[in-house]
């Protein structure tokens, strides 16, 4: 068996080692792309120079050498395509290019079929995708990252509008695509996108840039083929869009054309002067610096005019990633096979051979040798994600001035932008946060270091169509009409005064939204300013959660947050009327915490204080007068324990209060008016189920439905100051309301005319009005400026004081009358002060109980006088008495405690003397009895 296992073995060995010994001699590979174009001049240099590089090599396709067969697609679908079938006919296993995003998505598909991978060096298209031409690989930097990279720039200088310039292909397309993604990522859009015809001339470009120019945005992103590129700059200069103001940011295919240039011409470089462009970033290495001698002498020896750009790098590497590729094909022992497709035959006498071309069996294993690259070529590291995209995409960001450009940054997807190069930030943990994206200064269009600021009132011809509401009542605010006679009021004045302040001239048509007999619905006018039906909505307008999502507004000029407004009388005085400060329940607990503190200041102080003893009688007098004493800080009796002091002390502090609280409320009882509904707040008012009135159009209505969940039944709607008044005086019984809720410049003017309403609680929410406008319409930004503005200069405040007059009504009347006191203001301070009372007692019953013990074990009890006690002898005093019962110590201990503290102490001192003494006298006694026993004995 192990012979025979040694046989197999030697056998299969000897079959790869002859399998690799068929290695071909040649391998071909294919090259589409244009010749005589700016990235196709670069390009087949270069990749004639990797093909020497790799037949030069001794590792790689060692023994083989590398055939390539290239044809020119002159940058046409049509030809490329013939092309491409014409190469498939040579089989060949491998294509590089081409380099129009175009072509590749036709040849895509006849690869596909054929099984034969595409790399292409400069189809930067994103929409050709891995999933529907698995065989198309790309070897340069896809537009997605590009675009990711403009999107970073506009919102790097915080612009929100961008007008596109694009050539209408599937390259342009695709790229714009990207680019409005990429831009709605960092809440910013393509306000408008200007699309260039290939093969267009001067008058259609022309034409395109005078239409863009009369947009809002001065934001141009400008994304076409590099051999047409530079004529747009050229006419967009004669339109004097190249001036001051003017944002231009164009990616990468200026690069290509700028590197190209051996000597730049210096009229082409003055039509570019101040805009900024993209490169693909290629890290310095001495491989590409000598590439870079190498291209250069022979192009000199050629007499090739242009010079190497950026895709001259990624046609070279192509090449080389074609061909390691190959290398580990053959090496795994595959073989160079091509089958016939039954598909692909002639018919009907038809002369396009196709059964000509072939598939190539082995196309599946060489495009996953082809996705298994790894190598470090001109460009960096080259290898592929999962997406089959290069690692590591990276931008270099320059700026056009003079007669040549200088880099102000870098983008790349690992970090954003910065100044410092991609590859000293791959050692770094990535970081694409907005505090450490940075750029170099720019030098803009016009010769100016100032950033524009991107946005112009736009310049064609039409007025900015301004909604304004028509309402029958509140006129000092908003008066609707059509044109600027026919408009005023507050909300007005302070537009206008802002557009002055604006740094263009913006003209204004005023539209009268509404019949002035009944108010218009505000959230219907703020959805016509989004459906682009108005440009902008100017009126009282509140800014509210739901009309923030659909229109942009700008800062608030004036608060006005929701109050509630509710008739109010005046309190008729009566002869009980000292008592409605306070509730009953307060009443009551005052009255009882007078008498608990008088009690345990008698007990704290009975003992010791002459003034708290005295007949029952007296005691019980002493406790009341001295308990309602402290109400006027008049008591006669002085306490002198410490505990009693200390109770005495918080006691003072706590009337103190009551009395403060008892004149204030009293005070306003007796003077100013009192609600006549009994409402005082919102909660109040939602809990009494009473009828409310709200503005008709306002956003009161939906709040006080959807977020107070008050029933719709009980809403009122009211349109005028007229309607007001009268729903309020006729209250819930009569059909009207018992409050109002609306804003606070409303209830402002209505209640400057009507003396006998008032302003209920506090505002219960905190909005302001704004002016209206489109979302991300940059005017909702400027006049936001243009309103601070007003506001620090004090403008602002003399618009409000000549349309806001001051009330009619008497200033004495102003105020709302107090609720009367409860007991829930102060159970707080009385049971702190309960608490230290019951704590001083404790404390007082404890040494009592102390000193109760000390006093009951101190002996028998003293005899009834002082007198009697000094009388009697020390042989007559009597053998202590036998222990007295339960109720005789009971007894005993409420006379221990009645008595003074002095006298406690006095006879406790006795006993202590008399112990003394008896104990002296037994000891003599014995002492005799001693010596008459021994005189007895003798």
């Amino acid at each position: 068996m192990g012979a025979d296992m040694l046989l197999f073995l030697f056998l299969t060995l000897a079959a790869a080692a002859a399998a690799a010994g068929q290695r071909p001699s040649t391998v071909t590979v294919g090259a589409l792309f244009t010749y005589e174009s700016t990235i196709g001049r670069a390009a087949r240099l270069a990749i004639e120079l990797a093909v020497d590089d790799v037949n030069a090599d001794n590792v790689v396709l060692a023994g083989t050498k590398l055939n390539l067969i290239s044809h020119d697609t002159n940058c046409s679908s049509f030809l490329g395509t013939m092309e491409a079938l014409e190469l498939m006919e040579k089989k060949v296993i491998a294509v590089i290019g081409p380099q129009s995003s175009g072509i590749s998505h036709v040849i895509s598909h006849v690869v596909n079929e054929l099984h034969v991978p595409l790399l292409s060096f400069a189809a930067t298209d994103s929409t050709l995708s891995a999933s529907e031409y698995p065989y198309f690989l790309r070897g340069t930097i896809s537009d997605y990252f590009q675009m990711h990279a403009v999107a970073s720039i506009v919102d790097y200088y915080q612009w929100k509008q961008v007008t596109a310039i694009f050539v209408d292909d599937d390259y342009g397309r695709s790229g714009v695509s990207v680019l409005g993604d990429a831009l709605a990522a960092k809440r910013a859009r393509i306000s408008y996108k200007a699309t260039i015809p290939p093969n267009s001339d001067a008058d259609v470009i022309t034409d395109i840039l005078f239409r863009a120019n009369m947009m809002e945005s001065r934001v141009f992103v400008v994304h076409v083929n590099p051999d047409t590129g530079m004529r747009l700059f050229s006419i967009a200069k004669k339109l004097q869009m190249m001036t001051s103001g003017y944002v231009w940011i164009v990616t990468d295919w200026l690069a290509a054309v700028l590197d190209s240039s051996r000597s730049r011409d210096l009229n082409d470089m003055s039509h570019i002067q101040g805009i900024i462009f993209l490169r693909h970033h290629t890290p310095e290495s001495d491989a590409k610096t000598k590439f870079i001698s190498k291209w250069n002498n022979v192009a000199r020896n050629r007499s090739i005019d242009s010079a190497l750009n950026s895709y001259g790098f990624y046609a070279y590497d192509s090449v080389w990633i074609v061909a390691r590729a190959i290398d580990r094909f053959l090496n795994s022992g595959q073989q160079i096979n091509f089958s016939t497709d039954a598909r692909l035959h002639d018919s009907n006498g038809s002369t396009l051979r196709l059964s000509t071309l072939k598939i190539f069996d082995g196309g599946q294993q060489l495009l996953q040798q082809l996705l298994l690259t790894n190598i470090t070529g001109l460009t960096g590291q080259v290898r592929f994600d999962s997406d089959r995209n290069l690692v590591q995409p990276a931008y270099d960001i320059l700026n056009v001035g003079g007669s040549g450009s200088r880099l102000i940054g870098y983008w790349s997807n690992y970090s954003g932008l910065s100044v410092t190069s991609p590859e000293i930030l791959y050692r770094k943990p990535p970081n694409t946060s907005t505090s450490t994206q940075r750029l170099y200064s720019v030098v803009w269009p016009g010769d100016t270091t100032t950033k524009p600021r991107g946005w112009v009132f736009p310049n064609n011809g039409q007025p900015l169509r301004v909604g304004v509401p028509n309402k029958p009542s509140f006129k000092e605010l908003v008066s609707g009409g059509t044109g600027h006679d026919n408009v005023s009021g507050y909300n007005i004045d302070i537009f206008n005064a802002a557009i002055k302040l604006l740094p263009y001239p913006v003209s204004c048509e005023f539209i009268s939204i509404g019949d002035g007999i009944s108010n218009p619905n505000y959230d219907n006018i703020i959805s016509r300013v989004s459906t682009n039906h108005l440009d902008a909505a100017v009126g009282d307008f509140s800014i509210v959660r739901n009309r923030t999502k659909i229109a942009e507004f700008t800062q608030p000029y004036i608060e006005a947050g929701l109050v509630i407004v509710a008739p109010v009388r005046r309190e008729n005085s009566s002869a009980w009327a000292f008592l409605k400060p306070f509730t009953v329940e307060m009443w009551c607990v005052t009255g009882a915490l007078f008498l608990f503190v008088g009690v345990v200041v008698w007990i704290l102080e009975h003992r010791t204080n002459e003034e708290f003893r005295g007949s029952p009688q007296q005691q019980v007098v002493t406790i009341f007068w001295f308990s309602f004493s402290t109400m006027f800080f008049a008591h006669r009796q002085d306490t002198v324990t410490a505990l009693g002091r200390f109770v005495l002390i918080i006691w003072l502090f706590v009337v103190l209060i009551i009395n403060s609280s008892y004149t204030a409320s009293l005070t306003s009882i007796l003077t100013v008016q009192q609600l006549a509904t009994g409402i005082t707040g919102i909660d109040n008012l939602i809990a009494s189920g009473l009828p409310i009135g709200y503005q008709t159009g306002k956003f009161t209505r939906n709040y006080l439905i959807q977020e107070l969940n008050v029933p719709e039944s009980r809403l009122v709607p009211l349109s005028t100051v007229e309607e007001y008044a009268d729903a309020l005086n006729r209250g819930p019984k009569n059909g009207g309301v018992a409050a109002i809720v609306d804003e606070m410049p409303y209830v402002k003017i209505f209640l400057s005319s009507h003396c006998n309403f008032r302003i209920v609680g506090q505002e219960f929410t905190k909005e302001g009005w704004g002016f209206a406008f489109q979302r991300d319409s940059p005017l909702a930004t400027d006049l936001s400026t243009a309103i601070l503005e007003l506001s620090e200069s004090g403008q602002l405040l003399r618009i409000h004081d000549k349309w806001f007059t001051d009330p009619s009504c008497s200033s004495e009347d102003s105020g709302l009358g107090a609720v009367r006191l409860s007991l829930g203001s102060f159970w707080g301070l009385f049971m702190v002060c309960a608490l230290i009372c019951v704590f001083a007692v404790m404390i007082f019953f404890a040494r009592l109980c102390c000193q109760y013990s000390k006093y009951s074990s101190s002996g028998a009890v003293e005899p009834v006088d002082a007198a009697a006690v000094t009388a009697v002898s020390v042989d007559e005093i009597q053998p202590t008495k036998p222990k007295p019962t339960r109720l005789a110590s009971v007894k005993e201990l409420m006379q221990f405690v009645d008595k003074k503290e002095e006298e406690i102490k006095k006879i406790m001192e006795r006993r202590s003397s008399i112990k003394d003494t008896r104990a002296a006298g037994s000891a003599d006694s014995s002492a005799k009895k001693v010596l008459a026993d021994f005189k007895s004995f003798r």
